[in-house]
């Protein structure tokens, strides 16, 4: 039987992965374990400053390129010009998200169109653009998509967040069905509370909402979350890297729970 350990540290090397919102947060986090595998790695964020300073932290070959997902023009004329540069790429992490914090009642018709449209619109928008591309290649791809434990268990606050995230789900499922016959993987994870800077945003509109203070939000976090701490970005790398690798290679249409016991449905 395979060794997994052995299969993450061998069938990697060489490749190339696009990693959307790759320059801080979750997405740095999946390119910096992925570079350490040997995966040459194309940062795509809307932040292109901090991509390029990412992209030199990863590695020399690492690459940077401005890109807002929800818009289909910049998707399609981003991923033709990686195309172009880096010859070809084996992988896709849709990871790009932005949240807003609102009561229900309160959500604004931009609040609800600003989640849908990176949230869900850019993983439509980028998957389709690498699906296109394994499929006139004839190339085995693997994509991975960031969800979210709000994608498994509705989350007050953050209803239109939590169906967008909901969405993805509904999204990964469908396409993995379509392109597994070409034998293109395409896989979710769903994080739970990390500490990142999105977080840090939330953690203060959710303070003011509920008229406590920050640290009360946080060990409130900490005390729905078994493993008893914060999740990290690197928590969740562990797992896009092996969902990238051939140790999961019989695994595809998933959406995998990384949220310290929160969620265990």
């Amino acid at each position: 039987m395979p060794n997994p350990t052995a299969l993450l540290a061998s069938d990697l090397k060489g490749k190339t992965a696009i990693v959307t919102g790759g320059a801080t947060g979750i997405g740095r986090a999946i390119a910096g374990s992925l570079a350490a595998h040997g995966v040459r790695i194309v940062l795509a964020d809307l932040n292109l400053d901090a991509a390029k300073k990412a992209a030199a932290e990863l590695s020399p070959d690492a690459l940077a390129f401005g890109l807002d997902v929800s818009k289909r023009a910049e998707v399609e004329r981003s991923f033709a010009l990686i195309e172009k540069t880096v010859s070809n790429y084996d992988i896709l992490i849709a990871n790009a998200g932005v949240s807003t914090m609102n009561r229900a009642i309160d959500i604004t018709d931009e609040e609800w169109d600003f989640n849908f449209a990176v949230n869900i619109k850019g993983v439509f928008l980028t998957n389709q653009a690498a699906v296109r591309y394994f499929l006139k290649t004839e190339r085995k791809g693997v994509i991975v998509n960031t969800a979210s434990l709000a994608a498994k268990v509705g989350a007050p606050l953050l209803a239109h967040y939590s169906a967008s995230k909901f969405a993805v789900l509904g999204w990964t499922q469908s396409l993995a069905r379509e392109v597994a016959p070409q034998g293109i993987r395409v896989n979710a994870v769903c994080p739970g509370f990390v500490k990142t800077s999105m977080q840090d945003r939330e953690v203060a509109w959710e303070a003011q909402l509920r008229g406590i203070t920050p640290e009360q939000v946080i060990k409130e976090y900490v005390g729905q979350t078994p493993l008893g701490r914060l999740e990290t970005p690197e928590d969740i790398a562990g797992l896009a890297t092996f969902l990238c690798s051939d140790a999961a290679r019989f695994m595809t249409g998933q959406g995998i729970n990384v949220t310290g016991g929160v969620y265990m449905g």
